[in-house]
């Protein structure tokens, strides 16, 4: 059957935000819109909102400028993966590593890179992360442990379990995060075999956001059960709420323990939704009416807002964070395009 094919399939019927978001014991840990929140939680969930907000307020930024000219290339917007980003960030140790995609903005700003910089890198800037020649797909950062983004399907996946090799002992860990397309790749299956034969500290995350590009992920994904690849290779492998940035920083917290204390590799499917589409040129046009809405309303930035809310934290000070965030990012860009391009060296 031809790729084109595939891409001209189309979902049947709008995908359920909610399902494959259970654990094999129930909903996941922390779901419940009224759970009680410990004042320390309330803090950790607040600076987690803050987070998300500003990586959603920057890759909005990054749309408005390559809409304008002002980014070269192409670019892969994160809107609605949030959660997996800052719970991942959350999760891991400073000295971690991480290898991510070329969706990879809200995981190289979680784990603390410095927003200029990578605005400087998005509009080819010489004072960028990578001095303005990598660009949207391949932003490094070894200062905050982001080993690569990769524009190859599965390349972080290999990226981070040679990382692992050299962390064994060590008591750090490396952190693969990449799409469901990618498991259907040779890398994920060697790789993951790999690990699991040496025990390797390495926690595989799959950003399961229903599609791979165009095409429904289940139509090309035998056996439409991604978890259970991984728990093949008797690895420790969970499903959670990709949406919701509690349950992805506990579960990530539950697998990098583990593997940081010798049982090997854990794998981590995050069932998230792009509210945007696959790149630039891509105005997602496959997906059934009311998906993208339904998957709106887990909106993880709306979810974190209302836990806090129920904690009883004032709207002014939930207000605060967006408008911060927005100042912040635009800030961020304007001193990027004021900043000087990189030599041109002969």
């Amino acid at each position: 059957m031809s790729a084109q094919r595939y891409i001209c399939q189309r979902r049947t019927g709008a995908a359920d935000p909610t399902e494959g978001a259970l654990t094999d014991d129930g909903p996941a840990a922390g779901t419940a819109p009224g759970a009680t929140l410990t004042a320390d939680e309330v803090d950790s969930l607040l600076g987690q909102l803050e987070r998300m907000t500003f990586i959603r307020r920057f890759e909005e930024e990054v749309q408005r400028l390559f809409l304008r000219g002002e980014i070269p290339g192409t670019t892969h917007l994160c809107n609605g993966h949030e959660a997996v980003s800052v719970g991942l960030a959350a999760a891991m140790r400073p000295d971690d590593l991480i290898a991510t995609t070329y969706r990879g903005h809200g995981h190289v700003l979680a784990r603390g890179a410095d927003p200029l910089a990578v605005a400087g890198e998005l509009t080819g800037r010489a004072m960028g992360l990578n001095g303005g020649r990598g660009g949207s797909m391949n932003l490094t950062d070894f200062d905050h442990g982001v080993i690569g983004s990769f524009g190859i399907i599965g390349g972080s996946i290999a990226a981070a379990t040679g990382a692992g090799l050299s962390l064994r002992g060590t008591g750090r860990a490396a952190v693969a995060t990449f799409g469901d397309g990618a498991t259907n790749h040779g890398y994920f299956f060697e790789c993951l075999n790999f690990a699991a034969v040496f025990k390797l500290p390495v926690l595989f995350v799959c950003e399961n956001n229903l599609y791979g590009e165009y095409t429904p992920w289940e139509e090309v994904t035998a056996g439409a059960d991604i978890t259970a690849r991984a728990a093949v290779f008797g690895i420790s492998a969970e499903r959670v709420d990709g949406m919701d940035v509690r349950v992805v920083q506990e579960a990530a917290t539950r697998l990098l323990d583990g593997a940081r204390n010798g049982d090997g590799p854990g794998f981590l499917e995050c069932r998230t939704y792009r509210f945007v589409g696959h790149s630039r040129s891509d105005p997602a046009t496959y997906r059934p009416a009311g998906e993208l809405e339904r998957w709106q309303e887990r909106d993880p930035i709306k979810l974190a807002r209302e836990a806090l809310e129920a904690a009883g934290v004032p709207g002014p000070v939930l207000q605060e964070t967006d408008t911060t965030a927005r100042d912040e990012a635009s800030k961020a860009f304007e001193a990027a395009l004021a900043a000087p391009y990189p030599e041109v060296v002969a």
